[in-house]
């Protein structure tokens, strides 16, 4: 079963759960933002949120100069699982521009893309299972995906108080070092794209103790870490 959804191509990866504030200032995002807060309050209203594999959709603010010449976006150009965003607060600016906050919701693959009689683009989109109740094999995984977060965090930021609170549903604590892990945005969308929370879980034991280990290497280096950090990534 597929369904059409409004989408906004992003150059980040949005995680079930996870919060995502926004800043709408085009006027075709305004238009959707104005649509989706005058529905009704059940079901929620929620767009899709699409990773572009390469620079960015979005026009700059007015007085930013020109948007640079570019084709309309198309399903090429976007990774092809995303998460729906949905919107939780909208806060008006007095020039028409929007604040709003949003929490990802549900996943999605991408069939296709089109840009119709809506000034936004739209895709339609199948839904992706989620698990419900993760197996056996996620609760042992959980413990130790938690063990090697924590140490991840600890050599990223020595004595920083960064886990306040500890999930206890596996599915939600794969999605929390998804979107937490300083990773490339092709590893997040894989993690995002998984087919359940054990294979996610697998895949970020091997990630998480190879940035540990990079992590562990780089700080036994007497030089400043700024010269020897990876690129940050660009989500």
């Amino acid at each position: 079963m597929s369904d059409r959804l409004p989408v906004f191509p992003l150059s980040t990866v949005l995680f079930p759960g996870l919060v995502l504030p926004l800043h709408i200032f085009e006027e075709r995002y305004r238009a959707l933002v104005r649509e989706l807060a005058a529905q009704p309050a059940e079901p929620p209203a929620e767009f899709g949120v699409v990773t572009l594999r390469h620079g960015s959709e979005v026009a700059p603010e007015p007085g930013d100069g020109p948007a640079p010449p570019s084709d309309p976006v198309g399903a090429a150009d976007l990774f092809d699982v995303g998460c729906t965003a949905e919107l939780r607060h909208v806060t008006e600016l007095p020039d028409g521009r929007f604040d709003i906050m949003t929490v990802g919701r549900r996943r999605f693959r991408i069939l296709d893309v089109e840009q119709g009689a809506e000034p936004y683009l739209t895709a339609r989109v199948e839904w992706l299972a989620d698990d419900d109740a993760p197996d056996q094999t996620a609760e042992l995984l959980k413990p130790r995906v938690l063990a090697a977060f924590q140490q991840y965090l600890e050599l990223l930021r020595p004595n920083a108080e960064i886990l306040d609170q500890v999930p206890d549903d596996a599915t939600v604590l794969s999605h929390l070092v998804a979107a937490t892990a300083q990773l490339t945005l092709e590893e997040r969308h894989a993690l995002l794209a998984a087919p359940d929370t054990t294979a996610r879980l697998r895949a970020e034991l091997r990630l998480l103790n190879r940035e540990a280990g990079l992590l562990a290497r780089v700080r036994a280096v007497p030089v400043p870490l700024s010269d020897l950090a990876r690129p940050a990534s660009p989500n």
